[in-house]
């Protein structure tokens, strides 16, 4: 039976190695900076309110909630975990190469690896959006986390791509740094409408509406900047709640 499910070990692998990695990327921290130290060297318009990250928990529990479905056996063997495949051990890779890259300040290195982590876990989205009827555990462990994972690294990656933009003193389109840094948060909230409305994902947009309303709070005193994120942040939650009652709507 488990021979179905060969990646079970190598996921929950992966994931401690994740984890691991990320506790000593600032306990150690690694390149002597802690990722917050970083974000302030490469602050930007887009920077969020630190709270923001407190996310991150949510989300490594969430795939800590996911590892061990996939263990089980009478869960890890469903079609719903075996489609999964190797995507899962990829994002983890990624994941963790990101860190290093970031730590060590190879920032556009950086970025390309965070562009793999979200083709990695869209992927892996991607495959829990096709689960037929899925079961509670399957809404809670397979389905959410990476809802959520996908949500937030998409926003992470339009912030990466933000600070290679300022490091190197780009203007794209001719645009100053305030103005790139309103089109990147337009994009988002695009992004998160076109993710999330082919299977009604009422979560996803949400994880932008977080995003956005920390990168409201930190810059409350650029009005285009708190406006723009206010406004982005207001659609989406909207947005969100017109999915969530078409989706019941759609199943009643």
């Amino acid at each position: 039976m488990y021979r179905t499910n060969p990646f079970r070990w190598w996921n929950a692998l992966a994931y401690a190695a994740v984890i691991t990695v990320n506790i000593l990327s600032n306990a150690l921290p690694l390149g002597g900076r802690s990722t917050k130290e970083i974000s302030d060297m490469y602050y930007i318009y887009m920077t969020p309110a630190g709270y923001a990250f407190i996310i991150w928990s949510l989300i490594y529990l969430l795939l800590g909630g996911f590892v061990i479905y996939q263990i089980r056996r009478d869960t890890g063997t469903r079609d719903s975990i075996r489609h999964i495949g190797v995507w899962f051990i990829l994002s983890c890779v990624f994941n963790m190469t990101w860190l290093f890259l970031w730590h060590y300040l190879y920032i556009e290195w950086s970025v390309i690896a965070m562009l793999l982590l979200v083709i990695s876990v869209g992927i892996i989205y991607r495959k829990t959006r096709h689960i037929a009827y899925p079961t509670t555990g399957e809404k809670l462990l397979v389905k959410l986390p990476f809802s959520i994972y996908l949500g937030w690294i998409c926003a992470a990656f339009l912030v990466n791509v933000g600070i290679v933009i300022h490091k190197n003193g780009w203007s794209p389109l001719g645009l100053t740094e305030l103005g790139w840094s309103i089109t990147l948060l337009c994009i988002g909230a695009v992004i998160a409408f076109l993710i999330s409305y082919p299977s009604r994902d009422s979560i996803l947009p949400l994880v932008f509406v977080w995003a956005y309303i920390a990168i409201a709070v930190e810059h409350k005193d650029v009005d285009r900047i708190l406006l723009t994120a206010f406004i982005l942040a207001a659609v989406l939650f909207i947005y969100s709640i017109w999915l969530f009652f078409t989706r019941n709507k759609a199943r009643n």
